[in-house]
């Protein structure tokens, strides 16, 4: 029995070439990975005009995917993640224009910008500490969203081994950050 599973032929070649039923089978395989996304990092109201303008952007745009540079589905997640923060911004900008007296996080991002940073920077410096494979398989995990299998799949590593590099370099990221681990990096 073959545990392994099937590699799927990239779709945006097609897309790039105006094949609708491509583009299609591409929002159909990987809707589900830029809501997720989407979700993320934009408010929840926004997520579901977000998600179109990515997708229309990958139709304008399919034709930048290299297969020999990397996986669709990390392409896709990458561009998701790149026009979600283009449009973040936008709207902070936007709404910063037309500003009320208090505004939510949700409705103004901008305004947190300063933390957020920080907290990016912070983060940064955590995962530098971390062995490559590692740090790789973290930010697949925490950046772009992707489950246990699918870095799997990506990183052609096992999905055992997967779970545990993510287990360890969540636990060393704690341990240096002090988040209540023993010296043994298992949490109190």
């Amino acid at each position: 029995m073959n545990d392994e599973t099937p590699v799927e032929a990239p779709l945006l070649p097609a897309v790039a070439r105006g094949d609708l039923q491509a583009f299609q089978a591409c929002i159909n395989r990987y809707g589900s990975l830029v809501w997720s996304i989407a979700r993320r990092l934009s408010t929840p109201h926004d997520a579901e005009d977000a998600v179109q303008e990515v997708f229309l952007d990958l139709w304008k745009n399919a034709a930048r995917f290299d297969p020999h540079r990397g996986s669709e589905r990390v392409f896709i997640a990458l561009c998701a993640r790149r026009r979600l923060i283009d449009r973040l911004r936008r709207l902070g900008r936007q709404r910063r224009d037309g500003a009320r007296d208090f505004l939510s996080p949700d409705e103004a991002p901008e305004v947190f910008r300063a933390e957020r940073d920080r907290e990016i920077l912070e983060a940064q410096g955590f995962l530098a500490l971390l062995p490559p494979q590692q740090r790789h398989v973290l930010t697949l995990s925490l950046v772009l969203g992707l489950s246990h299998q699918e870095i799997a799949d990506e990183t052609e590593l096992p999905v055992g081994t997967v779970k545990t590099l993510l287990r360890r370099g969540i636990l060393r990221v704690q341990a240096a950050h002090g988040d209540g681990v023993n010296g043994e990096g298992e949490p109190l």
